[in-house]
């Protein structure tokens, strides 16, 4: 068979290459102080880009889904950010938020959510059969990867074990919560999660399969 000399040879796809805690920190600063990005423009492009992946792993064509979002601590902002996407995309997001933040961004982007009429909790049952018959899916925006697991208290230390319990699939945003290094999990072990959506490929999930890199 002739081959013609303008088909194109598929495109080679470079392995990713992970990175530790300290190049991802210094990633970050680089954005801000060499790129100029602003802090909430950060918010915003991690906020949406994780909801695309959520939209990728649990479409709701497949049902109709009905997720609570655990949000506060570092990744509270990108949770809400991405509760509200999600809400565009005609997902119905449920949003607990225990320990709101006095920062002005952070009432900002609650604000956006609460227009929207997106349902915050009161609280969160500690009955996980009331999560597991309510939601179809659990989204983890509560610590980020910074958070020391000697200093995580309430409401924090409960709400994680109350996920720990939880039947339903659970999508972490970044480095899941209750992670204080490198295979030391203290909350939760890292296969509990169903998918991870990482900002940056991190050397933490070099072997984890349901790792997605936005």
């Amino acid at each position: 068979m002739n081959h013609s000399s303008n088909e194109k040879e598929p495109e080679t796809i470079e392995p990713l290459r992970y990175l530790s805690k300290t190049e991802v920190a210094t990633v970050e600063t680089e954005l801000l102080r060499d790129y100029r990005f602003g802090q909430q423009q950060l918010i915003e492009i991690w906020g949406h880009a994780c909801a695309i992946a959520i939209t990728k792993v649990c479409p709701t064509s497949e049902h109709e889904l009905h997720y609570c979002e655990v949000v506060g601590g570092q990744n509270g902002s990108i949770g809400l950010v991405c509760a509200r996407h999600l809400r565009m995309f005609e997902y119905e997001p449920t949003i607990f938020y225990p320990k709101r933040s006095p920062q002005s961004l952070h009432q900002d982007f609650t604000i956006q959510c609460e227009k929207m009429d997106i349902p915050f909790l009161s609280y969160l049952p500690t009955e996980v059969q009331l999560l597991n018959d309510a939601y179809n899916l659990v989204i983890d925006a509560i610590l980020g990867p910074e958070t020391d697991h000697k200093e995580v208290k309430e409401p924090y230390a409960g709400m994680l074990v109350t996920l720990k319990q939880v039947k339903i699939p659970i999508v972490s945003v970044d480095v899941p919560s209750g992670i204080c290094s490198l295979n030391i999990f203290v909350f939760l072990p890292v296969a509990f999660f169903s998918v991870h959506i990482l900002f940056l490929p991190r050397d933490l999930f070099k072997s984890q399969e349901k790792a997605w890199v936005i």
